[in-house]
C-alpha cells in the first residue's frame, strides 16, 4: 500500500459508514489486502490495477460506495473512523515488526 496520508482514513472510514458495524473490521482488512495488491500490481505494470486501484486506500475505497462527508461525527460515523484507525495500526504494526 502507498504511504497513508489522513484522507485516506476518512475515505476508508465513510466506506465502512455503510457496512454493518459487525463488518466493518473485515471490510477494512479487505481494502488494506486491496490498496497492497493494487500497489504492487502499478509497481510491477505501470498503471493501475483495473480493478482495485492505485495503491492508495482512497483509491481502492472509492471503487466502491462511500458515505457523504458528515456534518459532524456522531456514535456512528466515530466507529466506522475507529475501526479504520484500528485495523491500520494492526496492519502497520505487522509490517514493521
Amino acid at each position: 500500500m502507498r504511504p497513508l496520508h489522513l484522507a485516506d482514513i476518512e475515505t476508508a472510514a465513510r466506506a465502512l459508514a455503510l457496512i454493518a458495524p459487525d463488518k466493518r473490521a473485515a471490510a477494512m482488512r479487505d481494502m488494506i489486502a486491496k490498496a497492497t495488491l493494487a500497489d504492487r500490481y502499478r509497481l510491477a505494470h505501470g498503471r493501475p490495477h483495473p480493478l482495485f486501484g492505485t495503491g492508495t486506500l482512497m483509491s481502492c475505497a472509492l471503487r466502491g460506495a462511500v458515505a457523504s462527508r458528515p456534518a459532524a461525527l456522531g456514535p456512528d460515523a466515530l466507529h466506522a473512523l475507529a475501526i479504520a484507525a484500528q485495523e491500520l495500526r494492526g496492519f502497520y504494526m505487522h509490517q514493521f515488526q
